[in-house]
């Protein structure tokens, strides 16, 4: 069966999503902003969960159509055929938004949306009671300008949990942001990537899978791994054919430097737990003694004001990172940043640069080649 499947991503990360959709076989992949359409069947449901990079879960489509009032939305919920879907003790939370639409009460529109699910199920399953003590099936809505978007999530917890960081150091970048930068960087099977803010290391793991081939989904559980309608063997098929893709034989190698020592110790753990702890390697180190190889890609997020709570020392670190890039040239660097000021205090005008989102912070990828 061909189902259509909404993935949403941050701004400007949309374009390395899709491809990971394109990739994995998926129809009709539409970028549109913060979010990638696409079709296909279980098969690319499951490996859209275990090898999307970018995008923030998988959403299975199940209504789409205008409601401005509650019978409207009432009438659209229903005519889903929910008992196809969920068994009759289905666990099913609905959570949803709501935004410029007339239905304004997100907590009355849930109630709707469950009430009539409710009243689905029992009538298709010919039951009186739903006793909801069985797999968790998670509903969720959106309302944009009256248009009601009706969805089963298929992924639970967020895609960037890779399951490799249990514990990272003070704001982090998430691991789908960093993704999308190891993509924007073209990092290769033989890249060789540093980072000398590194942190909790995930922007060198993130490049060092990618470059390995290893599907980010490999080390987590996924809730449409449980649903009626999603066969076993469809998931035992997809995580086979994500382990046969793995390149052992790549040449890649990650090296990461942070001031603080629990942020290098963390790193390096984190790095073991996510399958590349051989091929990426983190140290304690200063900025200012950093002296990258010449064929590197240096891929960083420098500690700025939102994070450091000290702009002038965030300018100070800036300033001092243009020094030792101008000193030792590279391949290329990309730098995220929300530091307005960054080209001034880095000395150089980046070739490029991309709006990107770290949370909800706005920030700007500052790329050199």
């Amino acid at each position: 069966m061909t189902y259509e499947f909404v993935a949403p991503c941050y701004f400007g990360t949309e374009r390395s999503a899709a491809f990971d959709f394109k990739k994995i076989g998926a129809s009709d992949v539409t970028v549109t902003d913060g979010r990638v359409s696409f079709k296909g069947d279980e098969r690319v449901l499951a490996a859209a969960n275990l090898q999307s990079r970018c995008a923030e879960r998988i959403l299975l489509l199940l209504k789409r159509c205008r409601t401005a009032t509650f019978d409207e939305l009432f009438d659209a919920v229903t005519s889903v055929p929910w008992e196809a879907l969920l068994p009759a003790d289905a666990e099913f939370p609905v959570k949803g938004s709501s935004l410029s639409s007339t239905l304004s009460s997100v907590p009355a529109c849930q109630g709707i949306v469950k009430k009539a699910i409710v009243e689905r199920l029992k009538r298709g399953h010919g039951v009186s009671v739903l006793p909801e003590d069985g797999q968790l099936y998670k509903v969720r809505f959106s309302i944009r300008k009256d248009v009601m978007e009706l969805f089963l999530d298929t992924s639970g917890d967020g895609l960037h949990k890779r399951g490799y960081r249990a514990r990272a150091t003070e704001a982090p970048i998430k691991e789908t942001l960093a993704s999308a930068i190891v993509d924007l960087a073209r990092v290769r099977g033989d890249s060789l990537v540093q980072d000398p803010f590194c942190g909790s290391g995930t922007i060198v793991i993130e490049a060092a899978q990618k470059a390995l081939h290893i599907a980010p989904g490999l080390r987590r559980r996924f809730l449409a791994e449980h649903y009626a309608f999603v066969p076993q063997q469809v998931w035992r098929e997809a995580r086979e054919q994500a382990l046969a893709e793995v390149d052992r034989t790549a040449a890649f190698e990650g090296v990461g430097f942070d001031i603080d020592p629990h942020a290098v110790e963390l790193a390096n753990k984190n790095a073991k737990l996510a399958g590349v702890g051989e091929r990426c390697r983190f140290f304690t180190a200063d900025v200012a003694d950093f002296a990258p190889a010449p064929r590197s890609l240096v891929l960083t997020n420098p500690p700025y004001g939102e994070r450091l709570g000290d702009l002038a020392e965030a300018g100070r670190l800036e300033k001092t990172l243009g020094a030792r890039l101008q000193e030792s040239p590279v391949s290329g660097a990309y730098i995220i940043t929300a530091d307005a000021e960054f080209e001034q205090n880095f000395g150089k005008k980046a070739a490029r640069r991309r709006k990107l989102y770290n949370g909800m912070i706005p920030c700007q990828l500052y790329m050199y080649f």
